[in-house]
């Protein structure tokens, strides 16, 4: 496995439209060390996600993963999970202020609306069809990382550019605040 160079805001690859994965391909031993590498890079940079197209690849794969993550400890834990070719589609109008970071985006947050509540249909790394529905901080995770498929960065979803914090100051002015959040979102959704 190998770590990968991540994209930062600023280059154009973080804005096309990743392409979808054929079967065929997907099942190459290429494709398939590809992956390995994505979700290496993600465990490298201590993402919660990592979607092809951050590390100059503009497929339609992403990779998610919270277990414990130093950078998001208030997340709850999601299983390694590689989604391709992933649709999303919200099941409630509701959503929530998701105080966000990403690692193409170095630094800096910001609060972004994300539903609360969404089925996921994919594919596994193998071939294999995924449908599920997820809920509240980890409906956030998954919408951020799709997002990315379609050239969208967190920074377009920001309503208001006040809310926007460097790491430091976030963590000095705002990480308390959104923790309880966090909390409250958790406690009625159970992720």
């Amino acid at each position: 496995m190998a770590v990968l160079p991540i994209a930062h805001v600023g280059h154009p690859v973080l804005r096309q439209r990743a392409r979808e994965v054929t079967l065929e391909e997907l099942r190459t031993p290429e494709l398939q060390q590809f992956i390995d590498d994505l979700v290496e890079t993600m465990h490298h940079a201590n993402g919660a996600g990592l979607a092809a197209i951050q590390i100059h690849r503009a497929i339609r794969i992403v990779a998610l993963e919270v277990k414990d993550n130093p950078r998001y400890p208030y997340k709850p834990n999601i299983p390694l999970t590689v989604l391709v070719n992933p649709v999303l589609e919200p099941l409630t109008a509701e959503t929530f202020l998701n105080y966000e970071g990403c690692l193409s985006v170095p630094n800096l947050r910001g609060e972004v609306p994300r539903f609360t509540e969404l089925s996921v249909k994919a594919l596994d790394r193998h071939g294999a069809p995924v449908e599920r529905v997820v809920r509240g901080i980890t409906a956030g995770t998954y919408q951020h990382e799709v997002d990315h498929l379609d050239g969208n960065l967190f920074l377009d979803r920001v309503v208001d550019t006040r809310s926007l914090a460097t790491w430091d100051q976030f963590k000095e002015h705002h990480e308390a605040a959104f923790v309880e959040r966090v909390r409250a979102i958790v406690a009625r959704y159970g992720s």
